[in-house]
């Protein structure tokens, strides 16, 4: 049932899907914690295809083994896919009729604000596990690779997670030495 309310509430595609995904599987089931769906949305994002179903795929062999793998990426795809054709044959039908266009232009802001939500979840965990002075930079400088440089986003996150792969061991046991809790 949670990737299905997300498949079918999900309009605006992935992006849009995350946060419902993050809502059903860390505040409704608890089957992970916000750190643990930040990691599994990063590698997500690094990886080729759309992203909701490489999270409903991943989620649901963690919870279930290979059946809750494939009953969670059923339950993501089967809803778009039947609502797809609902509603683009109902668009296509009334696509000159003015409330039709307005609907359709309406999502837009309001998936707009669900990821700007979720966007400041992110920065304030990342916040207060890497301080504001390294979070804000880290977002300053992707903003920049991103925007301006033109760096594709898999390349940016493949590039921090391998970082941290070869060297966040050296910073937690720095941090160990000093007392610091990691």
């Amino acid at each position: 049932m949670a990737f299905f309310r997300a498949g079918i509430f999900g309009f605006g595609g992935g992006p849009a899907s995350i946060t419902l995904v993050h809502k059903e599987v860390v505040k409704t089931y608890k089957w992970m914690n916000d750190e643990e769906f930040s990691d599994v949305l990063a590698l997500g994002n690094a990886m080729p295809g759309p992203i909701a179903t490489k999270m409903a795929g991943y989620i649901g062999y963690r919870v279930g083994g290979i059946a809750g793998l494939l009953n969670a990426i059923a339950a993501t795809i089967i809803p778009t896919v039947a609502a797809m054709i609902l509603l683009l044959t109902t668009l296509n039908a009334y696509r000159d009729v003015g409330w039709v266009n307005g609907m359709s232009q309406a999502v837009i802001p309001v998936v707009g604000v669900m990821l700007g939500v979720l966007t400041w979840d992110f920065i304030k965990k990342s916040s207060s596990a890497l301080g504001w002075l390294i979070t804000g930079v880290l977002l300053a400088a992707s903003l920049l690779l991103l925007e301006s440089l033109g760096v594709h986003p898999a390349i940016l996150i493949a590039s921090i997670l391998a970082y941290a792969l070869l060297f966040g061991h050296k910073g937690k046991a720095r941090r160990k030495r000093r007392g610091e809790s990691s």
